[in-house]
């Protein structure tokens, strides 16, 4: 039913908890593939110490081609139907593969799948708040619009499970795109193929790793041919044709250039995908941030700071 690509780099003091988190599921019917994205640590010792001949498994080595190529050849190695990806510092409830396949069994047309998930910081659980209705708790979602709620991520990787024929039908992830590889595929998906989500918290993603571990570290500037968002030209007309489309897009676009603005940084590539924000639809407050003068900007940013440390003192 599934294979579960586990993508490895210099994750020795997590990997086990993601695997016994695999083997632990209720529904047995799966392969597990881990993809050794040559890690210099002692990941490899961790997984041989964990002595996984008791389940379908199978470890993949490669040079360090990233994270995108350690999943296209774990998918290009797996048996079936339906590929579920976790990394290696992430983990499932017992429940989740079993939960997904009978998603998948109501729903058997749709393309992707998707459920709810906590984010762990500091150890402790946050309910990811993903723009669904209140009271909702499966069924076909309109994934743009979902996404736009709340700007929660309605399909995130650790939580998605998608048909191998599709997947393989799009190509996988972009090699190239080191942030937002995820969302790449999944919009492409998404816009043609239904898209199914489950209301119930099954994933654990791990926001404890320390930031020179991570595979995506949010505030660095990404040169423009890594980073998703200067790579959608793709969806020009989609985005013409689909409000819902274009609110997502504009919103990801005033959210993630708002550093490029502040440093100044790929000045015609951020003017470019600037541009293309309808501001009219933006609250007041990010229409503010871009066309107030930039040293303006800093010195508020700064002023924000001083006054959070004089909250942390008074409190």
């Amino acid at each position: 039913m599934f294979s579960v690509i586990i993508p490895l780099y210099n994750k020795a003091a997590y990997v086990q908890k993601a695997i016994e988190s695999v083997r632990a599921q209720t529904y047995q019917e799966f392969e597990l593939i881990v993809v050794n994205d040559g890690s210099s640590d002692n990941s490899l010792e961790v997984i041989r110490n964990l002595q996984l001949s008791t389940i379908n498994y199978q470890l993949l080595t490669q040079n360090n081609l990233g994270v995108s190529v350690a999943r296209n050849n774990g998918v290009k190695a797996a048996q079936y139907d339906y590929i579920a990806f976790l990394d290696a510092d992430d983990w499932w409830e017992p429940s989740y593969l079993e939960e997904m396949k009978t998603l998948i069994d109501a729903f058997p047309n749709a393309g992707i799948y998707g459920c709810n998930y906590y984010k762990v910081k500091n150890n402790i659980y946050i309910q990811a708040n993903v723009g669904v209705e209140k009271g909702f708790e499966r069924g076909l979602i309109n994934y743009c619009s979902v996404y736009a709620k709340t700007m929660y991520m309605p399909l995130w990787t650790g939580a998605t499970v998608i048909k191998k024929t599709i997947f393989e039908s799009e190509n996988g992830f972009k090699a190239r795109l080191k942030l937002g590889e995820d969302f790449d595929l999944w919009i492409r998906v998404a816009l043609k193929y239904p898209v199914v989500f489950l209301n119930k918290y099954l994933s654990n993603y791990n926001q404890d790793v320390e930031d020179l571990s991570r595979g995506v570290v949010q505030h660095k500037i990404y040169i423009p041919e890594t980073h998703f968002i200067f790579n959608l030209d793709y969806l020009s007309e989609s985005e013409s044709a689909n409000p819902d489309l274009k609110k997502l897009l504009d919103l990801l676009r005033v959210y993630t250039l708002e550093r490029y603005r502040l440093q100044r940084a790929y000045p015609v590539f951020y003017k470019r995908e600037i541009n293309k924000v309808d501001f009219n639809l933006q609250p007041f407050s990010v229409r503010l941030f871009y066309f107030l003068p930039i040293p303006l900007l800093v010195i508020w940013y700064k002023f924000k700071k001083v006054l959070g440390k004089l909250y942390k003192l008074l409190r």
